[in-house]
């Protein structure tokens, strides 16, 4: 029972120690393969992103802005209105290159002295500050700022949703003289994003100062304002910082972790936002994390398999050494004790009858002192084995002590042991022991006996050894019996 304690107090420590091992190994090598991961994406993925986006931008939307400043800068634009604009085929042919050369939807120009409404083929409209749709150019004449970026409908490309650069037309003299502009289609625009997602994957959009989405790609179906949207809704008051820095950001939305790059673009009046879901490029990490785990377990088991083989057999050599006598192989005294025991047990369960003999070798010193110990030891050696061989596999021999031998015989009544000490004393007189190249002749004298029943274990062995005393005391080479009170004492 205690070596098995002992055993699974070992297994149990080498368990606890591998499962401690393995997952701090593999939990380390995953946080740390997760934060590289999230730490390129913030420190390298998204600014680079950001920027090329950005540099994408310069061509794909301000350009327009910069042909927008052009236009009103132009000095036949501002002629042609100071002059009156007396022949409107010259501002239709201009319009009508501009848009043309520059590939754009719409060329436009109010003029603030008619509030003629000019496009590239000819006279479109008159505006008027009542039309909800000519607000814009009221608002672009009050405005601060050059220009602006309006999304409308455009009524010279039947009424399809457009991006306007709206640039306020200045005299000479600094002084107010109408508006000019270009378009590009919100489809044309949304296509851009678009190319850009597909390019970079990522998700990205464009909100005004107050947040409203004003521009995104198609696969992007929420298109009301950033404080209302789930998981960005957390860190929008950090997105509207008007930093035309690059802002890093995170938010969780439905248990994934999303980055953003967020940065505020003054020529478009505009905040490009930049989300990349980390949690596809986590996925293979912890899929390398799942089979870790699992070749982990493996190695564990097949580490804890091999343990329990290993200190088994250890286990099952220690009990060999610890109850076998090293010289003959036979049991030793303390192993024979609790054989003894165990058979007892089952006699008196059973009520089969259990005796013993007790045999040592006569003038076993002389062996010892005419030939040396070496030949000694190989004496008790050969009288062990011919022993073995004598009795039957059910009987068990012991080294009692020096050149002292136990047997007990199970389930044998006392005239058949009699007759197994008989034929076991015969045939080692009979053998030829060779000692020093010398044939010599040994005896062996025998002291057997019967257990009675509830006889105690030392009264048992006492009467063996009485038995024995006899035999010696008769002469040698010879058996004895000793009888219990109540046993017959024929044989």
């Amino acid at each position: 029972m205690r070596l098995s304690s002992e055993k699974s107090r070992l297994l149990t420590w080498i368990s606890i120690l591998l499962i401690i091992g393995f997952l701090t190994t593999i939990i380390g090598s995953y946080i740390v393969s997760r934060d590289t991961i999230r730490q390129n994406v913030v420190e390298q993925a998204l600014p680079l992103t950001s920027d090329n986006i950005y540099s994408e931008i310069q061509k794909d939307i301000l350009r327009p802005a910069f042909i927008s400043s052009l236009m009103a800068s132009d000095t036949f634009l501002r002629d042609w209105i100071l002059a009156g604009e007396a022949d409107q085929t010259q501002i239709s042919r201009y319009l009508k290159e501009v848009k043309e050369k520059y590939g754009m939807i719409s060329a436009f120009m109010v003029s603030d002295r008619t509030d003629h409404y000019y496009y590239a083929d000819g006279l479109l409209k008159t505006v008027r500050e009542d039309e909800h749709r000519d607000e814009w150019y009221f608002r672009v004449r009050k405005m601060k700022t050059d220009y602006e970026i309006n999304v409308d409908i455009d009524m010279a490309n039947r009424d399809a949703m457009t991006i306007f650069i709206n640039h306020r037309v200045l005299d000479y003299n600094g002084n107010f003289i109408g508006a000019t502009g270009v378009g590009l289609t919100l489809d044309t625009m949304t296509d851009i994003i678009d190319s850009y997602q597909a390019r970079f994957h990522r998700n990205i959009y464009f909100t005004d100062h107050d947040g409203k989405v004003m521009l995104a790609g198609k696969s992007m179906t929420e298109r009301g304002r950033i404080t209302d949207m789930p998981g960005v809704a957390s860190i929008a008051s950090s997105i509207l910082n008007r930093d035309v820095r690059p802002t890093q950001l995170e938010y969780r939305h439905n248990g994934e972790s999303v980055l953003m790059s967020s940065r505020f673009i003054p020529e478009l009046d505009w905040y490009l936002l930049v989300e990349q879901n980390i949690t596809d490029d986590v996925l293979p990490v912890r899929k390398v994390f799942a089979l870790n785990i699992a070749i982990s377990a493996i190695v564990s088991i097949l580490i804890l398999v091999l343990t329990l083989f290993a200190v088994n057999r250890y286990q099952q050599r220690l009990r060999l050494i610890a109850g076998t006598d090293s010289l003959t192989g036979l049991l030793n005294r303390q192993a024979f004790e609790l054989v003894f025991r165990q058979a007892m047990l089952d006699a008196e369960r059973r009520g089969k009858p259990l005796c013993a003999i007790l045999f040592d070798i006569d003038f076993f010193k002389n062996v010892n002192d005419q030939h040396g110990h070496l030949a000694g030891d190989r004496v008790l050696q050969q009288i062990a084995d011919i022993t073995r061989n004598a009795l039957r596999e059910s009987d068990i021999v012991t080294r009692w002590g020096g050149e002292e031998f136990l047997i007990l015989l199970k389930d044998c009544p006392l005239e058949q042991a009699h007759t197994l000490a008989e034929k076991l004393r015969q045939t080692i007189a009979d053998h030829t022991f060779v000692l020093d190249s010398k044939d010599v002749k040994l005896s062996i004298s025998l002291g057997m006996t019967q257990y009675s029943s509830r006889e105690s274990l030392p009264a048992f062995f006492s009467r063996a050894d009485k038995a024995l005393y006899e035999a010696k005391s008769k002469g040698r080479n010879q058996v004895a019996v000793s009888f219990s009170d109540n046993e017959d004492r024929r044989m």
